[in-house]
């Protein structure tokens, strides 16, 4: 990292971007349509819904994908591009009808580009050429700021840079920009121009954290008959310290309380980093029950502090499970009162560990109602099948 890039290095990256594009523009598996990109015109319904012939409703997760990482070498686009095969695999076998990016989509400290929205952009492409809706919440690495590599300053000096504009073909004269894009730029970009896109900019008066909202799973016979709420809250990180505030649990609780009055609709949550929960159910040596996983490899690095959330969660008899991801070694759900606590599966090449990708999926079922869990494989194998609603 500290020599600089060749003109056959520079080349190569180059070449394995335009690829890149062009594989995001189509989509990876043979026959998918094409998809495209409009200015959002009117706001996207909140609903969600079964399938048909009482089909149940498919969700998978995508953690820790990790776009952009050390983009000024030959690896970091490479792991991009392995990271789109992991997600196009997954989608092309499981057929979701419903995508969750579970934060860290992006490395924003490893990007020198001025909008960090072209990588998030590739992040989500396969999703969205495929014609599936989705909703992202925030990581610690999706607004964190620029990380001067030390070896830039030795002898060998910064390596040869170029930073793409967004949107715009490689001309080699665009201005590298280190100051990040900030949660509430990624998030307008993503809204804005993705009419597939549940996203949303949560309460003012919660930020800085940003992504917290709430979706409806409702009956295909009737929009208004909630199946399931699923509530996304922004577990901090990057910009600011990493928690869930006081300030995010009382609005879970109001808006809980507003929906949800008598707990009759299950509900399932998402955010990034785990809470100090996590740390009191990690088996120790392996998965073992009641836990079901397959990936015990590191100890939970939860957040810095707990501020209410999960008191609020386990006097819920509707809340059923809990998603984070954060840690790419860990793939183990565990119950936890009257809840699950689940992780996702490190889904991106980027970030660390070597540990096979792949991506946790969610089916829920109307009558009865049921959620159960597996962890889709980046060859096509399946594992670690749970039900997670008894």
């Amino acid at each position: 990292m500290g020599e600089s890039l060749t003109h056959f290095s520079v080349q190569s990256v180059l070449n394995l971007y335009v690829h890149l594009q062009a594989v995001l523009t189509v989509g990876f598996a043979f026959g998918q349509p094409q998809g495209t990109i409009g200015l959002r015109t009117t706001p996207e319904n909140d609903h969600l819904r079964m399938r048909a012939a009482g089909g149940p409703f498919k969700i998978s997760l995508f953690a820790d994908l990790h776009f952009g990482e050390n983009a000024w070498t030959d690896w970091g686009p490479l792991q991009d591009f392995n990271s789109v095969k992991v997600m196009s695999t997954v989608l092309d076998h499981e057929t979701p009808d419903f995508v969750i990016y579970l934060g860290d989509v992006i490395t924003a400290n490893n990007m020198a580009v001025a909008n960090a929205s072209l990588y998030w952009d590739q992040a989500i492409s396969p999703t969205r050429v495929r014609g599936i809706p989705w909703a992202s919440i925030f990581g610690n690495h999706d607004d964190a700021p620029f990380e001067w590599p030390l070896d830039w300053f030795s002898d060998s000096g910064i390596p040869q840079l170029f930073c793409l504009a967004v949107n715009s073909s490689y001309s080699g004269e665009e201005e590298c920009d280190f100051r990040g894009t900030h949660r509430t730029e990624l998030m307008k970009e993503e809204i804005d121009y993705n009419v597939l896109s549940h996203s949303k900019n949560g309460p003012k008066d919660l930020w800085p954290s940003i992504s917290n909202y709430v979706l409806q799973v409702s009956s295909l016979h009737d929009r208004q008959m909630a199946v399931a709420y699923m509530y996304f809250l922004d577990s901090g990180g990057g910009s600011y310290p990493e928690v869930i505030s006081s300030a995010q649990a009382e609005w879970f609780r109001h808006k809980a309380e507003e929906i949800n009055p008598d707990s009759r609709v299950p509900e399932i949550v998402f955010w990034h980093i785990p809470s100090k929960a996590y740390k009191k159910v990690a088996p120790q040596f392996g998965v073992h029950k009641p836990c079901v996983g397959s990936i015990n490899k590191e100890s939970v690095a939860a957040q810095e502090a707990e501020m209410g959330i999960m008191k609020i969660l386990v006097k819920r008899t509707s809340v059923k499970a809990v998603f984070v991801g954060h840690n790419h070694g860990l793939d183990w759900c565990c119950p936890y009162q009257n809840l699950w606590l689940c992780f996702a599966r490190h889904t991106g090449y980027g970030g660390y560990g070597n540990w096979p990708r792949g991506a946790r999926i969610l089916e829920i079922t109307e009558q009865p109602f049921s959620l159960k869990s597996w962890i889709r494989m980046e060859d096509g194998s399946v594992h670690g099948e749970v039900i997670l609603s008894s």
